[in-house]
């Protein structure tokens, strides 16, 4: 089974540091990293996907690789990458609860600024409800959707690539 997994494990667990050090980074940089963070996210989880299906075809099955194989090594690199980044950034927020504060505050701001648009857009109740939201945010929040973000391309990434790089001995 680590055969199998070898390089998804690599590369989803790389991917996953990666996000977790870009967080960090980011929150010297800017008040509010997530939005940010998402971004990195975006590149990063199809880079490690690639990589994690590749080098299991060319090292590990002798240069084939089913669709099933792919989807399989693809699950497994964009849910590590997801569960580590999720960990991390909720033990940072955990740790420094000034950042998470920092983080509701600058998410606050960006709501009052464009509360007119809002409101324009969805309506009062969605800008009252989403404005409640943001006040009952607790840094969980914060780490379950960075990581959603990585699972939700992750698995559009994944069928794709899974794909691309398909070859079958028949």
């Amino acid at each position: 089974m680590y055969r199998f997994f070898s390089s998804a494990y690599k590369f989803g667990g790389i991917a996953g540091a990666l996000s977790i050090i870009a967080f960090i980074t980011l929150s010297f940089l800017y008040p509010d990293p997530t939005n940010l963070n998402l971004v990195f996210g975006y590149v990063i989880t199809p880079i490690a996907i690639f990589l994690a299906i590749k080098f299991f075809k060319e090292y590990s099955n002798n240069a084939y690789l089913s669709f099933a194989e792919g989807m399989s090594v693809g699950f497994v690199a964009y849910m590590l990458e997801a569960i580590i980044s999720l960990g991390g950034i909720w033990l940072i927020l955990l740790i420094h609860p000034d950042l998470f504060d920092q983080v509701k505050i600058s998410k606050l701001d960006v709501l009052a600024t464009s509360k007119e648009s809002i409101v324009a857009q969805v309506g009062e109740n969605s800008f009252d409800m989403t404005l409640e939201s943001i006040k009952n945010m607790v840094p969980w929040d914060i780490a379950l959707n960075d990581a959603l973000w990585k699972i939700i391309p992750g698995l559009f990434f994944t069928i794709i690539f899974s794909i691309i790089l398909r070859k079958n001995p028949n």
